[in-house]
């Protein structure tokens, strides 16, 4: 039934790892179809770079969640918003705002499962996998995507997969740039220097990746050493900080899910970035905890192994027959 309550709108893409969480939130949650407006941002047209969205979100990030102040939900008022633009709070709000005690015109009657830890140990270890081990930047899956490559070889796949789209997004930003400079837009100097600071991150991996049809004997001084440093930072990324970060998160979890038998809000973190990661490493959404575990050893290589008690294949197998991993995760993983 359509009301005139103002409804929360979810800037999202369909291939971010932190919107994938946001949508698992909103299916846990029960929340119903018309209660919160979905609206893609396109991260390969660099959409989320436009003044636009910047307005919404400075920091230029997916998801973003917009919400109507809790004061103008009635009918007649003035709506207010607001827009939540980290992964975190915005799962929290999302598993607040529909409960037994919300006041947010829910239309849905599905059941809305409290999501937040109910002690405050439980609280601690939440917090400890989520914000010291999942959001820390030595975890962060974008990291891991954009130097997914340790040899020539799987340097030249990496540059046929990230490559168009990277120059997607390095011709959005040279061309809000130019408007800016030609003063047919009119942003600010923190949001030029946001843009300058992507252009130029983008550039850099792009001089990498288009020389990857090259052998390394065909490069100039220069871009040989900057393959030889992006294949360092590989394998940082791959070898070192994941290895370590798997260690971390199998230590702290308890299981099935993170925190025991209840699903909560860690678990909506972990399982999105676990299959951002697992994608990564070769695994499928049809393989089982077993066969993902295995695949991110193989793939991190020097004999690395997870641990003995298997607690993150024990916790893929159960997320994975949930209805929310389902309806986020039924084409494939991402």
């Amino acid at each position: 039934m359509t009301t005139g309550v103002p409804k929360a709108v979810l800037y999202y893409s369909p291939v971010s790892v932190w919107s994938a969480v946001a949508l698992l939130a909103i299916e846990e949650k029960g929340y119903g179809e018309d209660e919160i407006d979905l609206r893609v941002v396109d991260l390969g047209k660099g959409e989320n770079y436009d003044p636009t969205f910047l307005r919404l979100n400075p920091k230029a990030t997916v998801p973003t969640l917009v919400v109507p102040y809790e004061n103008s939900l009635t009918e007649g008022v003035e709506s207010r918003f607001k827009a939540l633009t980290d992964t975190k709070t915005i799962v929290e709000f999302l598993d607040k705002s529909r409960s037994v005690i919300s006041r947010t015109h829910s239309t849905s009657s599905a059941p809305a499962p409290a999501l937040s830890p109910a002690t405050i140990g439980a609280t601690t270890s939440c917090n400890a996998i989520v914000d010291d081990i999942l959001h820390d930047e030595v975890a962060n899956p974008n990291t891991l995507r954009y130097v997914n490559a340790r040899d020539e070889g799987s340097l030249r796949k990496l540059a046929a997969d990230i490559a168009p789209s990277l120059r997607q997004r390095q011709q959005a930003l040279k061309g809000y740039i130019t408007q800016a400079d030609s003063g047919s837009v009119h942003v600010s100097d923190k949001v030029k220097r946001l843009w300058g600071e992507k252009l130029e991150a983008i550039t850099v991996i792009l001089s990498v990746l288009e020389d990857a049809g090259k052998a390394e004997t065909e490069l100039d001084e220069e871009r040989a050493t900057n393959r030889i440093a992006f294949f360092k930072t590989a394998r940082q990324a791959w070898e070192t900080n994941l290895s370590g970060v798997l260690t971390a998160l199998n230590k702290e979890m308890v299981g099935p899910y993170t925190l025991g038998d209840q699903y909560s809000i860690a678990d909506l973190h972990l399982a999105g970035w676990l299959a951002r990661v697992a994608k990564l490493a070769g695994g499928t959404s049809s393989d089982d905890g077993h066969t993902i575990v295995k695949k991110l050893e193989e793939y991190i290589g020097g004999g690395f192994k997870v641990g003995e008690d298997d607690k993150l294949g024990v916790f893929w197998d159960a997320v994975r027959e949930r209805k929310s991993w389902q309806k986020v995760y039924g084409g494939g993983l991402f």
